[in-house]
């Protein structure tokens, strides 16, 4: 009797399921992202005790700026354990919206390593007065990893010393925080331009033109340009040059213009010195344009551009009340308050180079600091240090950031958020200056900010390169 056909059995590939890691959380992972502990997903996060304790002595310092990210951290791990049992919350909570396909969600567990103590069949560090706390952490990750040896144990942290001594004393998995990362390799950071070679219109299939308002616009496929976005300059090796004025998923729409119109532009006296700061100066006084991102190194002009429509704008064009400049104080002057003097008094050290550029600006004068006095009172400049910006709101204004690329995306965030109506904001940053310890140029809120607002209408990326300051400037910047 035919029992029918035999079934063909293939081989067929199988899904590896998902693995569900353990990561054990250093402070300054912490201090970074305040909310680090909602990125981690459907994994289990562990926050020793140690962690906890250096947050809350970071949370009263007078460096408004830690003390500020480090009680918002605790409030976002407090949401998360609240209402939990002691038990529960050294076995893992869970948090809330951190559930995935396939997988539950993720949990937080508070680890008390103030009970861990050497043991012979672990590795443990000990409790050194300059290294105690690090120590304590990396204790946590070394016993975690032999309690559960078929388990992925991981150490975040953005201490490379303390990722590398983890490493030494036989932790398999340490990592960076990388979730602040938009970039793989800083190379590939928008530039605000793009150089095609050769013809531009050659390399085009199909072009329309069309009129808006008093404006022609040239409408190309997005597939002759598709790493085109808003407020994007275009140029060949020809007489072509554009901008983009705006993006959709078929068309870039894109506005003719003249080199030499944009070479011929002037704020306040000030002329452009190559096309990059030329194409700096029209998005600044692009009336579209609320935020203008400046980068590019030491020496090639962003604060003088910046400092000098600020001025055009609101002394001749009568467009803003008031000019604010402010940067991060460096870590050397967590507080400024030791200081003498008035807030802008405080902060005249750390913003002496925009005294440096209005002398630039009038040191041609009969008076020339008669004639910057007078400036600073007209213009209404205030120096403001951006530990004291944060609850403020500013309208009517042209702020000014200066040193951006020390600052985190979580910091920068907080000061934009700033900006009142009838505003514009310009940030101004050289990734290849950063003193902040656990800040790369790939995890700089700078970076964060120029690969996130390229894709808004509103804001304008230019890189400005070339040294105008001397010819041993630009020796310096390329070759020491």
């Amino acid at each position: 009797m035919d029992s029918g056909p035999a079934l063909r059995v293939e081989n067929s590939a199988t899904l590896k399921p998902l693995c569900r890691k353990t990561y054990v959380l250093d402070t300054n992972v912490l201090l970074h992202d305040p909310t680090a502990v909602n990125a981690f997903k459907q994994h289990h996060v562990v926050i020793p005790m140690t962690v906890l304790e250096e947050l809350d002595h970071i949370k009263d310092r007078r460096d408004k700026t830690v003390s500020r990210e480090a009680r918002i951290a605790i409030q976002m791990i407090d949401k998360v354990v609240d209402m939990a049992t002691p038990q529960q919350i050294q076995e893992g909570v869970e948090v809330p919206g951190s559930e995935i396909d396939g997988m539950g969600p993720g949990t937080l567990a508070i680890f008390p390593d103030q009970l861990l103590g050497d043991n012979t069949d672990v590795p443990f560090l000990d409790g050194t007065t300059d290294q105690a706390n690090d120590n304590r952490i990396i204790n946590v990750a070394l016993r975690l990893q032999a309690e559960n040896p078929n388990e992925f144990i991981c150490l975040v942290t953005k201490d490379i010393n303390m990722r590398i001594k983890a490493k030494g004393s036989g932790l398999l998995h340490v990592e960076d925080y990388r979730r602040d990362r938009v970039l793989d390799d800083i190379d590939l950071l928008a530039k605000g331009y793009e150089h095609i070679e050769g013809d531009f219109w050659s390399t085009i299939s199909e072009v329309d033109t069309l009129r808006e308002g008093d404006c022609t616009l040239h409408r190309v496929p997005r597939a002759s340009l598709p790493g085109a976005y808003a407020n994007q300059f275009l140029y060949d090796d020809q007489d072509f040059m554009a901008f983009v004025k705006r993006v959709d998923d078929e068309h870039v729409y894109l506005r003719c213009d003249s080199r030499d119109s944009l070479m011929n532009k002037r704020f306040w006296g000030l002329a452009p010195r190559n096309l990059e700061q030329a194409m700096a100066m029209a998005l600044l006084d692009d009336e579209d344009v609320d935020m203008t991102v400046l980068t590019g190194p030491a020496g090639s002009g962003k604060t003088l551009l910046a400092l000098a429509y600020g001025l055009h704008a609101i002394l001749e064009q009568k467009k803003y009340s008031k000019l604010i400049v402010a940067r991060s104080t460096p870590p050397i002057a967590e507080d400024i308050g030791f200081l003498p003097g008035t807030e802008e008094e405080k902060m005249a050290p750390w913003l002496a180079a925009f005294d440096d550029n209005l002398e630039i600006l009038h040191g041609t004068d009969e008076s020339c600091h008669g004639s910057i006095d007078y400036v600073k009172e007209r213009a209404n400049i205030q120096f403001k240090s951006l530990n004291f910006m944060r609850g403020r709101s500013f309208n009517n204004a042209y702020i000014i950031i200066d040193e951006s690329q020390g600052l985190t995306q979580f910091q920068l965030k907080s000061v934009i958020s700033r900006v009142g109506a009838d505003s514009k904001i310009v940030v101004l940053g050289n990734l290849a200056q950063i003193d902040n310890k656990y800040i790369s140029p790939l995890t700089s809120g700078l970076t964060y900010l120029v690969e996130k607002g390229k894709n808004y209408s509103h804001a304008g990326i230019m890189h400005v390169n070339g040294i105008v300051r001397s010819r041993l400037a630009a020796f310096a910047e390329e070759n020491l």
